[in-house]
C-alpha cells in the first residue's frame, strides 16, 4: 500500500484528544491489586531443546485473577544474564516452540516469552498453551470484541493484566536484574500496557504497536484485527457509544502517557494494519522524554524486521552500558 496516512511532519506532532474515563487510573489500580492478591510464585520445568548456549524452561505464572499463563524462560547457559527482556507476541500467535530463542538470550539477557491467553491460532506461529477461561457475550470472530460490553469483562483487561504480571514473574525469577519489555504489533501494545501498569521497568521496545488510538484506527482502515470491531458494530448498531467507552480504558495512547521508562518505538509508513498515526499517537504521548522512534517509509506491517531487531540490540546495549 502507498502512503495513506498523514505526512511524516504531521505524524511527528500528532496528538489525538481521546476521552479518558474519570476512573481510568483507579480501574487499573483495582484490577492489578485484585490479581496480585490472587497471585502465586512462578513455576519452572526444564525443557530439553538440544541447545547448548541457552537453557530453556517451561514457565507458568499467575495472570489475571490467578489464571495460569505459560511462557518460555530462556537464559544464557554459560554466564549470568545481565538483564531480562519480557517479550509479547503478535495477534493470534502463541509462544512458539521452546528452541526458538531469538536474539536476546544470545545478547546476554534472560528472555521471558509470554503466551497470550486464548490465542495461538495464527498460521504464522506455533499454537499457544494458555486458555482464557472467561466467557463472553456476542462477539466477532477473534478476541477484539470478546466481552466488549463492559471494561470489567473485556478481553484486554485480562491480557493487559497478564502482561503487567509477567513483569512481576520475571522479577521473581531473577531478582535484581533490570527488566525491559518488548513486542511487535499486539506484542507492542502489550509492551506499552506492561510499561504503564507494572511500573519501574528499565525500558520498553514497542514495535509497530497495535491497540492504539482506537477511534482513528477503526475508522481509517478496514483490515483485521481492527476490522473485528467494525464487523461487530455493523451488527450491533446501538452499541457504538458503549463499545468506544469500553475501549477508552485500553487505548495504548492513554496508557503510553502513564509510562515513565525510556522507549524505542518503530513505525512503518505503509502499515495498513497499525496505521502510522496511531503509532505516533502513542509515541508522542509517551510519558518519558527519553524516547526514540525508528521510521520505515516503505514498509507495511512487517516494519523494520531484522533492521529493527539490530536497532533494539544496540539500544539495549547502550542502556546496559
Amino acid at each position: 500500500m502507498a502512503h495513506f496516512d498523514l505526512p511524516l511532519d504531521q505524524l511527528r506532532t500528532y496528538r489525538p484528544e481521546l476521552p479518558v474515563p474519570d476512573d481510568f487510573d483507579a480501574f487499573w489500580e483495582r484490577t492489578l491489586a485484585e490479581s496480585r492478591d490472587a497471585a502465586w510464585a512462578p513455576r519452572l520445568e526444564p525443557v530439553d531443546t538440544g541447545l547448548t548456549l541457552v537453557d530453556v524452561h517451561d514457565v507458568a505464572f499467575a495472570g489475571f485473577g490467578g489464571d495460569t499463563i505459560r511462557g518460555w524462560w530462556q537464559v544464557p547457559a554459560a554466564s549470568a544474564p545481565r538483564a531480562i527482556v519480557v517479550e509479547f507476541v503478535g495477534y493470534s500467535g502463541g509462544r512458539g516452540p521452546a528452541h526458538e530463542v531469538g536474539s536476546f538470550p544470545l545478547a546476554g539477557c534472560a528472555r521471558l516469552i509470554v503466551d497470550t491467553r486464548g490465542q495461538g491460532w495464527g498460521h504464522w506461529s506455533m499454537g499457544g498453551a494458555t486458555a482464557d477461561p472467561h466467557g463472553s457475550g456476542s462477539q466477532a470472530p477473534g478476541v477484539m470484541t470478546r466481552g466488549i460490553e463492559s471494561p470489567e469483562t473485556y478481553y484486554y483487561r485480562r491480557a493487559f493484566t497478564d502482561a503487567a504480571l509477567a513483569v512481576d514473574a520475571a522479577r521473581a525469577l531473577a531478582p535484581g536484574l533490570p527488566v525491559f519489555v518488548a513486542g511487535g504489533s499486539q506484542g507492542g501494545g502489550l509492551s506499552i500496557a506492561a510499561a504503564a501498569l507494572a511500573g519501574d521497568v528499565a525500558g520498553a521496545m514497542p514495535d509497530v504497536p497495535f491497540l492504539c488510538d482506537f477511534p482513528r484506527a477503526t475508522t481509517l482502515v478496514d483490515s483485521m484485527p481492527y476490522g473485528e470491531i467494525r464487523t461487530y458494530l455493523s451488527a450491533h448498531r446501538d452499541r457504538i457509544d458503549d463499545v468506544y467507552r469500553t475501549l477508552s480504558y485500553f487505548d495504548g495512547v492513554t496508557l503510553a502517557s502513564r509510562a515513565t521508562a525510556p522507549a524505542l518505538f518503530s513505525v512503518a509508513l505503509m502499515d495498513a494494519i497499525c496505521p502510522p498515526s496511531t503509532v505516533f499517537g502513542a509515541f508522542n504521548a509517551w510519558g518519558a522524554e527519553d524516547k526514540e522512534i525508528e521510521v520505515y517509509p516503505f514498509n507495511n506491517h512487517e516494519g523494520g524486521g531484522g533492521a529493527q531487531r539490530a536497532a533494539q540490540l544496540a539500544w539495549l546495549g547502550r542502556r546496559l552500558g
